[in-house]
């Protein structure tokens, strides 16, 4: 270790990314310091933990991959020691507008509890409602194409802004890397208040066709066919646009109209039809390098640059995996013959891969889905390293595959003594 851990470790003015960046406390500490390195135009950043923990990533970057890096701590809740300072004279600062905004937040409330209109016989009742997290949310029809519900499905008290967005039907963009979670969590909603879903991916498999509908000739005469898009208008589905920002521009161009509250479609190849959308359509979209995740465009080849005028006319949730301690409550929930012990374990491994991943050691994501797929097969055979082989390995590069396989002795290892 170059420096103390409790040196100043930060340059003399404000904007430098110089300095210390925690999280946590005692034993729990984990720390990421950033410090100029030897060669120009380049930074050293260091990685432990620990009060004065042994350093276990020593890198040298440039400043367009540092300040990636200083994004995703600050997602992940890591705050230099300066900022951390800022903070607290800021929470003491600001406690006046907090209890002023809390009693606005209450009023509001109020309001749109008193808009809502009453419950009679005649009108929906409570039990046409489901509770999903702390959000009440109105039931629609079973239909086919509802999707199958996951009894083991977590929703976390940070989703429920979304769900209300939901309710108030709001265009909600979810972002996040792969395998985050984006389409499971839209899906999970609908499954539980029993509405349909459509989906198009824009990697390359939906058309503008596709998308809007097109013209064809059947049984010798020339009928229309709608696309995705006014299919889910008129019939009152949930519509999910599958990676976005990989989508043609014809396509974004016919979105911008509906993004508008109360937003209709115009038909051109149909006389300039107008869809009014249905009071159950529900748009949701999702991407990987959009907004927030821009900085890892270049992870995701080919994703395109969505501007700010069309991101505003979206909410926007930056996605994240979830924590382990909430990884290991899904892994328990679906698989009951685990025990916490070994859902722990899973659980961390699938972290470190995803840190590895946002390092950019790893090309590769680490789902939920893969680790619960791991974690099955490994139930049924007994042997971790087998079953990794068909859920994991297989399924990434001969490299990818090796660090992943020493993640995973580690662990196995550590856990043992």
């Amino acid at each position: 270790m170059s420096a103390p851990m409790n040196a100043p470790g930060h340059a003399a003015h404000d904007d430098s990314p110089v300095g210390i960046y925690t999280r946590s406390a005692g034993s729990a500490r984990e720390w990421w310091r950033v410090s100029l390195s030897e060669r120009a135009n380049m930074y050293r950043i260091e990685h432990g933990q620990g009060e004065a923990g042994q350093v276990d990533v020593d890198t040298v970057v440039d400043l367009d991959n540092l300040e990636a890096k200083l994004l995703k701590w600050r997602r992940e809740g890591f705050v230099s020691e300066t900022g951390r300072e800022d903070e607290e004279r800021a929470a003491r600062a600001g406690s006046a507008f907090v209890t002023e905004l809390r009693l606005a937040s209450a009023r509001a409330r109020e309001a749109r509890a008193s808009a809502a209109p009453a419950h009679d016989a005649g009108t929906q009742t409570p039990s046409h409602t489901v509770r999903i997290g702390g959000v009440d949310m109105p039931l629609g029809h079973q239909d086919a194409l509802v999707p199958r519900l996951n009894e083991a499905y977590l929703f976390t008290e940070r989703e429920d802004d979304i769900l209300q967005d939901i309710v108030e039907n709001r265009r909600i963009m979810l972002i996040g890397h792969t395998g985050s979670g984006k389409t499971s969590f839209i899906e999970q909603v609908a499954a539980r208040t029993r509405n349909g879903v459509l989906r198009a991916n824009m990697n390359g498999q939906t058309t503008i066709g596709d998308f809007v509908g097109f013209w064809t000739v059947k049984g010798g005469e020339t009928v229309w066919v709608d696309g995705v898009l006014p299919t889910a208008m008129r019939e009152g589905y949930w519509l999910i646009i599958d990676e976005l920002d990989f989508a043609e521009p014809s396509i974004l161009a016919v979105l911008t109209a509906v993004l508008e509250p109360g937003g209709r479609l115009l038909l051109k190849e149909r006389g300039n039809e107008i869809v009014e959308p249905h009071p159950s359509f529900r748009l949701f979209a999702t991407a990987n390098a959009a907004g927030a995740m821009s900085a890892y465009r270049h992870l995701y080849q080919g994703a395109n640059l969505l501007n700010e005028a069309f991101l505003d006319r979206w909410r926007v949730y930056l996605v994240d995996y979830l924590t382990p301690e909430e990884e290991t409550e899904v892994l328990l929930r679906t698989l009951p013959a685990l025990t916490r012990p070994l859902a722990q374990t899973l659980a961390a491994i699938a972290a470190d891969c995803r840190a590895a991943f946002a390092r950019e050691d790893l090309a590769s994501a680490f789902s939920t889905r893969r680790l619960l797929d791991w974690a099955e097969l490994m139930l049924r055979n007994g042997d971790p390293e087998r079953a990794a082989g068909p859920s994991i390995y297989a399924k990434v590069s001969a490299e990818d595959a090796a660090l992943i396989r020493s993640i995973v002795r580690h662990h196995l290892i550590f856990d043992a003594n």
